[in-house]
């Protein structure tokens, strides 16, 4: 296009800014979007703040190419669109999923791209710039999925968590005699008891610490909400299981603590599923996994095949987000958006749009 954009680019921890960039330009089999909206991760707050699992322990074990746009939470419409792109027209409202697979590695070609060994994701890298811009780039060979033209921002800014939630769910293999617990009811947590509800489980339990995102989960269809720092949550859930545990314990608030509670939490055999993630190592006692339990841990990454499930679950009303984007910010007030997301106890999901 030959002009510049506005785009948030990340240098390093606690330092990002807004500057002028050139708008991207596309070749063959790319596409260009006008950024409609793209949400704030808690990843993306762990990014600013140094988080371990970006910045790495020492500058050569960064994963991100730093400057960067950040932003993996995006949808757009269609403004351009280069040669060899089929079934795609401007105006089209679209998204890409959060990876960008090589398709050449053996995980992209057994079908399950989310797991590419390059491993880039939007908002990271250099060939994979996000979404906290006015324009973005879709490069050849991303996961496109069309969104009805009515979507809202509120819509399109939750297709990505709520797929990431969706994938953690279907990792759990939850069966309707199961006790499940989700442990962080942030978007993606609130997802995941969208998703979890639809499975049916015996007993549906929510954890958190902030009271407008125990509400929330509630209204969505867990069946109990605790906040862990008012009662002693693993006696508690122990008394409802007759002593037992719960039979699924799904970790999305990436806190040390929330895993030594699970570990202690689940019954014999159960199943433990790691979605969150941490700003640093967590130390727990492994002897709990096999000398004690004998638990299954299941790690959950990305959004498996889950974005088209979910864009049809919001657009027919069976998966449920109202309230869910509590705070819509403009791109030039990211530093309000993140403070807010830090740290507002109402913020649930905090989204900037150009």
């Amino acid at each position: 296009m030959g002009k510049t954009m506005k785009a948030l680019r990340v240098y390093a921890p606690f330092n990002q800014k807004i500057e002028n960039v050139p708008i991207p330009e596309i070749g063959d089999g790319e596409i260009l979007i006008k950024v409609l909206g793209c949400g704030v991760c808690a990843g993306d707050v762990k990014t600013y703040h140094g988080g371990q699992r970006v910045w790495g322990k020492t500058p050569n074990e960064a994963y991100i190419d730093a400057p960067c746009i950040g932003g993996h939470e995006f949808y757009g419409e269609v403004v351009e669109i280069g040669a060899d792109v089929d079934d795609i027209k401007i105006g089209d409202k679209l998204l890409a999923e959060q990876i960008l697979p090589c398709g050449e590695c053996r995980f992209c070609k057994a079908g399950i791209p989310w797991m590419c060994q390059p491993h880039h994701i939007y908002g990271f890298k250099d060939d994979a710039q996000g979404g906290f811009a006015e324009y973005m780039k879709f490069a050849k060979g991303s996961i496109l999925h069309k969104l009805p033209d009515d979507f809202t921002v509120e819509q399109g800014s939750i297709i990505e968590p709520y797929a990431c939630a969706m994938h953690a769910v279907e990792r759990a293999n939850i069966q309707h005699t199961d006790v499940v617990v989700v442990s962080g009811l942030g978007a993606i947590g609130l997802g995941m008891i969208n998703a979890a509800r639809k499975a049916a489980p015996k007993l549906l339990i929510g954890l958190d610490l902030k009271q407008s995102r125990l509400d929330k989960a509630k209204e969505f269809g867990s069946d109990l909400v605790f906040n862990p720092t008012e009662i002693d949550i693993v006696e508690k859930v122990k008394q409802l299981t007759d002593g037992y545990g719960c039979d699924v314990y799904i970790e999305a608030s990436g806190f040390e603590g929330s895993v030594i509670q699970g570990l202690n939490m689940v019954a014999n055999r159960g199943r433990y599923i790691q979605f969150g993630v941490f700003p640093k190592d967590v130390t727990a006692d492994w002897n709990i996994i096999g000398d004690t339990k004998e638990i299954d841990i299941l790690g959950a990454h990305l959004s498996g095949h889950c974005y088209g499930p979910v864009i049809k679950g919001i657009a027919d009303g069976s998966i449920r987000l109202d309230g869910v984007v509590t705070h819509i910010y403009n791109l030039t007030d990211w530093e309000q958006a993140f403070e807010t997301a830090s740290n507002n106890p109402d913020a649930i999901k905090v989204v900037l749009v150009p």
